[in-house]
């Protein structure tokens, strides 16, 4: 009496093996080595490209911050002086001078 085997597990539906199997990844890397080396040199040439595009751009957006920024300050150095310069002139109309010595030493001034 003779005991059938079981099929093996590499067989198909029909019985027959199939000639061509499918690689595992490490075996497609292998058998076409340079094609994967270029791959992963362009990747790495792209991703830097990107990066240093993105750099770029935030080194401009960063020089019109600064621009911005230079600009408020010499408006507030006007606005600043302004004040200063009506506050002297309302001491200065002040009988004693007391109030005008005052404020002269705060603001550092010697006129």
């Amino acid at each position: 009496m003779a005991i059938p085997t079981p099929p093996s597990s590499s067989a198909t539906a029909g019985g027959y093996q199939s000639p061509k199997r499918s690689l595992g990844f490490f075996a497609n890397a292998m058998k076409r080595k340079n094609s994967f080396i270029q791959f992963f040199a362009m990747t790495g040439i792209l991703l830097l490209s990107v990066r240093s595009l993105g750099q770029k751009y935030r080194i401009n957006d960063l020089m019109e911050d600064n621009a911005a920024l230079k600009e408020e300050q010499e408006g507030l150095v006007l606005r600043m002086n302004n004040i200063k310069q009506s506050l002297l002139a309302e001491a200065a109309v002040e009988p004693t001078g007391a109030f005008a010595s005052r404020l002269q030493r705060l603001f550092g001034d010697d006129s």
